[in-house]
C-alpha cells in the first residue's frame, strides 16, 4: 500500500527536509486530500510555519494568516 502524501510530508518534516515535505504537502493539496484541512493546527508541521510555501498553501486552502 502507498503512503499518503501528508504522511510523507510528516516524515520529511521530522527529518528536517522541508523542501521535500512541502513538495508532498503540495501534492496532498493537488490530490484534494481532506488531511490538508488540518495543516493549520497539526503540530507535526510547526517547523514549517514560517516557510513562505507553507503560508502560501494555507492561503490557497482558505486559511488567512
Amino acid at each position: 500500500s502507498r503512503i499518503s502524501s501528508e504522511r510523507a510530508a510528516m516524515i520529511y518534516t521530522k527529518l528536517g527536509d522541508f523542501p521535500r515535505a512541502l513538495d508532498y504537502l503540495e501534492r496532498a493539496y493537488a490530490e484534494r486530500s481532506g488531511d490538508v484541512l488540518f495543516l493549520k493546527v497539526n503540530p507535526c508541521f510547526d517547523p514549517l510555519r514560517n516557510e513562505p510555501r507553507f503560508q502560501s498553501l494555507l492561503r490557497r486552502i482558505g486559511f488567512t494568516s
